[in-house]
């Protein structure tokens, strides 16, 4: 697996963040890799985004390791902390932030749409959890990413608010079933970024719901993980709600 190696005569912490090449999942790979950590940048395809996102990282002083699969696949999975384990040696973090979002129209529902959504966004981050503990020492961290949509469910969106639900529960599981060695906590973001397809009249209405008049950044929830690896020692179980205040309406 392609690795960019930097020198250094100090050890560091290495953090795996899944669907970190993109979005949301990069900016946590690059807040991570600024406060210290050398990165495991997780990608379904090694492509060109892949690459520059371990330049970018690379660019902060961090080792930058970059490992493939498609997390749907239980083999490909295995496989890729195989390589974790061979690179990196071990894990002190996980951030499970690669997912999939869309719609499901509620006269239409199935059950391929429904094990869509889970396999992704639920089976894959409980396989990561389980296979990264075995490389991680007490006092690691793991951070899943939620939603708003776990709690206040979207009428076209049911698989996805289910896996996001279950999201949520798999992290307070872990938790209780881990503790005192790893804490696992997960972020439960709002709205971040639009989608290039809703015009400003549907923007507008979204953020009229947020009481903080705006919707999130991927900064934010990069904040917030670096928040609960770093200054969070005596929390566990925790769904932090980084939404702006939509979860209040």
């Amino acid at each position: 697996m392609p690795e960019i190696k930097l020198e250094s005569d100090q050890p560091r912490a290495t953090a795996l963040v899944t669907g970190a090449t993109v979005r949301v999942g990069l900016e946590i790979a690059l807040a991570l890799a600024r406060s210290g950590r050398d990165m495991v940048l997780h990608c379904r395809r090694h492509d060109q985004r892949a690459e520059d996102a371990a330049a970018a990282v690379a660019a902060t002083g961090a080792r930058a390791f970059i490992v493939e699969a498609d997390l749907t696949d239980q083999q490909a999975v295995e496989r890729m902390f195989r390589d974790i384990g061979q690179m990196a040696g071990g894990l002190d973090i996980l951030v499970n932030s690669a997912a999939v979002f869309g719609f499901s129209p509620p006269d239409n529902l199935s059950v391929a749409d429904f094990d869509h959504f889970i396999d992704t966004n639920l089976k894959a981050p409980y396989m990561c959890c389980i296979l990264a503990r075995k490389l991680m020492k007490p006092g690691a961290s793991i951070v899943n990413i939620a939603d708003v949509a776990a709690e206040r469910p979207f009428r076209n969106h049911v698989p996805y608010c289910i896996s996001k639900a279950g999201i949520v529960m798999l992290t307070r599981s872990l938790a209780k079933a881990w503790a005192p060695d790893i804490r696992v906590n997960a972020i439960s973001p709002g709205t971040v970024l639009f989608r290039d397809d809703e015009d400003e009249a549907t923007r507008a209405a979204v953020r009229r719901r947020i009481p903080m008049a705006r919707i999130g950044t991927p900064e934010d929830v990069a904040k917030a993980v670096i928040f609960l690896c770093d200054n969070a020692a005596h929390t566990t179980g925790a769904i932090l709600q980084v939404d702006g205040g939509r979860s209040l309406d």
